[in-house]
């Protein structure tokens, strides 16, 4: 069996786009995997075009081979696109040889450890305060709003929310709190009272409707300098969070801030590879590590998680994407023991479900592991192309 096509294939998905890595092999089998390239890295699909001729003709099954080829043609600018490149041509191999053998991902190495993965609402009022009328649910609007949110997520089962400050009381607020936004008027000491008094409202609804026992996690993403991440965790405290979560490239200023913390911390969603991971792990950085499985592959993914688990660090995958890419990261999920909890998307755009075959099924807080061949899942590529992107 030989690979014979490799094709990355744009999606809209609302307020961004996920795209599809699709490779062929003369035996009729096609693999799929998920990749995005809203979230740092335009141009990823340009890069995975690029690859093909070093794919094309190369063995489907033998994957390791293949990447570790990729990786050193890469080497001198490792990491960003390239890894992603990489990451999604082996997850797309990896669907190729669970269907050629008729077993689950999960299964193709050591076996599955749990096929039920615990997991948290993601951006849990974020998406509702800014995308409402693209999904076709209520706005939130008011902190009223977010305490019936909470209320809801419980109702549904679920054990665990995520959110980032709302700014629902104070557009300047809420206008800083957009993703990874830096201007010129919110460079440097980004955070300032104003804003930590919007983080205080948003978790306060979040507690008052989801209740206590709800495990609360606040996301300010790449938002402060390591002076503001300290001013925001104390501020926070009071709401017993799961963890705090940011991100910087500072393993020495993290260590610190987790020492004098009271708040857990996790981070590494933007961080690549195990040489990447190592210094935040000798450092003790984090309580938490979060793996982007889609960023670094399947099989690195379990290579970093093999290393977390020499320093006693629980993992959590960094999943915000499709259908499909849950998958991805519910297979790692399955594999690893020392799994903290799975991140994922309950709101998205109305079409999401249209994109494959059968939704992933989440029960009582759980996602239930299919046992399909491959990710589990086939993706319907006439839907997919028929949301193509138009900006």
């Amino acid at each position: 069996m030989r690979i014979v096509d490799v094709e990355s294939i744009p999606c809209d998905f609302g307020w961004r786009t996920i795209s599809f890595c699709k490779v062929t092999t003369d035996d009729g089998i096609t693999g799929w995997s998920e990749f995005s390239e809203s979230f740092g890295n335009p141009g990823l699909g340009t890069v995975i075009e690029g690859l093909k001729p070093y794919v094309i003709g190369a063995d489907p099954m033998a994957i390791e081979a293949l990447t570790w080829d990729l990786a050193a043609r890469l080497l001198p600018a490792r990491g960003g696109v390239n890894r992603q490149a990489i990451a999604a041509v082996e997850n797309a191999l990896l669907d190729v040889k669970g269907k050629a053998l008729g077993v689950p991902v999960a299964g193709l190495l050591s076996g599955v450890v749990r096929d039920r993965i615990p997991v948290y609402w993601s951006h849990c009022g974020t998406y509702r305060s800014r995308n409402a009328d693209v999904m076709g649910v209520d706005p939130v609007e008011t902190y009223a709003d977010v305490v019936a949110l909470g209320r809801h997520v419980k109702e549904r089962g679920f054990r665990g929310l995520k959110t980032n400050i709302l700014g629902l009381e104070d557009p300047a607020v809420r206008t800083r709190m957009v993703s990874h936004a830096r201007t010129t008027t919110t460079a440097g000491r980004h955070f300032d009272n104003r804003m930590l008094a919007e983080a205080e409202k948003t978790l306060g609804a979040f507690r008052e409707g989801a209740g206590t026992e709800m495990d609360i996690h606040l996301d300010v993403n790449f938002l402060f300098e390591l002076e503001g991440y300290r001013r925001v965790e104390k501020a926070v405290r009071p709401y017993d969070l799961a963890w705090l979560e940011f991100d910087t490239h500072d393993p020495a200023g993290v260590a610190a801030l987790r020492a004098a913390s009271a708040t857990p911390v996790a981070s590494g969603e933007a961080i690549y590879e195990r040489v990447g991971y190592r210094p935040f792990f000798e450092a003790g950085s984090w309580d938490v590590a979060i793996v982007d499985v889609l960023w670094n592959g399947y099989l690195e993914s379990l290579k970093i998680a093999a290393l977390a688990g020499a320093y006693s660090v629980p993992v959590a995958p960094h999943n915000f994407y499709g259908h499909l890419a849950t998958l991805i990261s519910a297979h790692f999920a399955a594999s690893v023991p020392h799994l903290h909890v799975m991140e994922t998307d309950i709101d998205a755009v109305s079409w999401r479900d249209d994109l494959v075959d059968v939704p992933p099924v989440i029960e009582n807080g759980e996602l239930l592991l299919p046992d399909r061949p491959g990710w589990g899942v086939e993706v319907n590529e006439e839907a997919v192309r028929a949301h193509a992107p138009n900006r």
